[in-house]
Formats: structure tokens, sequence, C-alpha cells
């Protein structure tokens, strides 16, 4: 009797470690297509909008007129639309090495390509960003210290300045919490067993 308890609990083991193994090779694949297709997004946003890119000239002349925003500060931001989905502008965190596009509406879908929007706008100052914690996407914003850079460009190439002000742990479902305070930008994402929601607020620097 021992001995098929014995090997019922070794084969069960067995069983759980191969489960573990095909979750974490799933998990590997679809962080990396992840990284494949924010890539590819943020590409197509560059070529087709004002956001400027890695050639853009930094001592190109300005227009003086004030942008629309500025004039409208309750205006929706515009929209690029990509293969159906329609996407705000890009983010960049130089200090993680990434430049990713923003998705207009955030869905559980929409989040296994890019980092959406979850509220918000750049223009009112409560813009809320959502992404998986893909190391492509937001996985490493727990690494991010006080005083560090973050930017936001929107489609027409208007570009917003922020510092990190702070690091949250908040519940899932604490939508309240996320949404409230006066921070300028918010980025979040799930922590590892999906039990709380890492994150990072940023103030905007004029």
């Amino acid at each position: 009797m021992k001995n098929k308890s014995a090997s019922f609990l070794f084969v069960l083991g067995l069983l759980l470690i191969v489960a573990a193994l095909f979750l974490i090779m799933h998990n590997c694949r679809e962080a990396r297509q992840a990284e494949l297709n924010s890539q590819l997004l943020l590409e197509e946003l560059q070529s087709r909008s004002t956001v400027p890119g890695e050639d853009a000239d930094p001592l190109a002349p300005t227009d003086p007129t004030p942008p629309d925003y500025q004039l409208n500060p309750n205006m929706e931001m515009p929209l690029l639309e990509i293969d159906g989905a329609e996407y705000i502008g890009t983010l960049e965190i130089p200090s993680l090495g990434l430049e990713l596009p923003i998705r207009s509406q955030w869905s559980y879908e929409a989040l296994k390509s890019s980092p959406c929007r979850y509220s918000g706008s750049a223009y009112l100052d409560d813009l809320i960003i959502a992404a998986h914690n893909y190391g492509a996407h937001f996985g490493g914003l727990k690494q991010l210290c006080l005083g560090e850079a973050v930017f936001f460009t929107d489609i027409d190439g208007n570009r917003f300045s922020y510092e990190v002000s702070g690091l949250e742990i908040l519940q899932a479902g604490d939508v309240e919490l996320m949404e409230s305070g006066d921070w300028d930008l918010s980025l979040f994402t799930c922590s590892l067993g999906g039990s709380s929601r890492v994150t990072l607020r940023c103030q905007r620097l004029e």
C-alpha cells in the first residue's frame, strides 16, 4: 500500500513539474511575441505619425503657435489607427531602454501586444497606462528610482516629460486608489502572482 502511495505521489510530482515547465514556456513565448508586436507597432507609428523617431532633429526650429491641447486641454487625444486598433502615442522609459506604443483603449487581449491607456489624458495630467509584466513592457517598473525620467509623446508629436515620484503596491480591485491622488502619469502592471498592482507614480516637468 505504501509503495502504491509513493508511486502515485511520484507520478503526481512529475506531472506538476511538466505542467509548470509548459506554463513557463508558454509565458516566455507570449512575452517574446509581445516584444515583437510592440516593436512592429512602434515602427508603424513613427512612420505614419508626427511622433519623432531616432532621426528627429532636436535643433530643428519649433512652431511658436501653442499646440491645440494647450488651448483646449479637454480635447480628445488624437488617434492613429493601425490594423483596426487606435493608438495615442508612445511611452519612453530611458533607464529601462524602453520605447513602446500606447493603445487608446485597454483590454486583456490588447495588453498582449502593447501597453494601453487605462484612463485619463496627458492633456489633463491624469493619464494612467497599464501593461503586462513582460520584461519588454512593464516588468521592470520596480527597478525605477525616484527622479528618473519618463516621456510620453502624442500622435501630434507633443512631448511630455515626467519624473518618477513614487511606487505603490495596490490590490487588484483598488480602482479608486489607482485613479486617486494628484499624479500626472501613472504606470501599472500585475505582480507575479497577479493579486496586486505595481504602480509607478510620476509628476510632470514643466
